[in-house]
């Protein structure tokens, strides 16, 4: 896996991570625009590293990998292509979540980037974000690396701007 980023380096995860993952996870700020927007208990955490784990095992290219400051080799988040189904269509989504110390510092953006160009080498065609409406910073987000928005969905009982590229 070979994704272009100035500062950033990224890696799968492993088990070794889990504290960090537990991290972002556990911290409400970062997850109130994910998913139901609830955080997790040990063993929430624990199963999303196994979706994780999955994901890999479907295809080493996708998944959420760690992000890692070049130099100091801090975690400061994790990024991917991850595959979804959206009203029966398979998708590849650009995620990305940024440890909450670090935003604001571009790093989202240039994760985001750096998926997608990655994603263009591996001739995905087609990329989404899926975005909750009141998430404007992830909004920014897709709209700094070319996205444009395409609908509105509702995943999780709540409103999803999808954007594409």
């Amino acid at each position: 896996m070979e994704v272009l980023s100035e500062r950033l380096l990224f890696r799968p995860y492993n088990d070794n991570d889990i504290d960090f993952l537990g991290s972002l996870l556990t911290n409400p700020n970062i997850v109130r625009y994910i998913g139901n927007g609830q955080t997790r208990d040990e063993e929430g955490i624990k199963k999303f590293l196994d979706w994780i784990y999955d994901t890999y095992s479907e295809d080493e290219n996708y998944g959420l990998k760690m992000l890692l400051e070049k130099g100091s080799n801090k975690p400061i988040g994790h990024a991917g292509l991850i595959p979804q189904i959206i009203n029966g269509t398979e998708e590849i989504e650009i995620g990305y979540w940024i440890s909450e110390e670090y935003w604001n510092r571009g790093f989202a953006t240039e994760a985001a980037r750096g998926f997608l160009e990655y994603g263009k080498r591996l001739n995905v065609g087609k990329m989404i974000a899926l975005i909750q409406v009141n998430n404007i910073a992830s909004q920014k987000v897709a709209k700094k690396i070319g996205m444009q928005l395409e609908k509105e969905i509702i995943l999780n009982g709540k409103g999803v701007f999808v954007y594409y590229c």
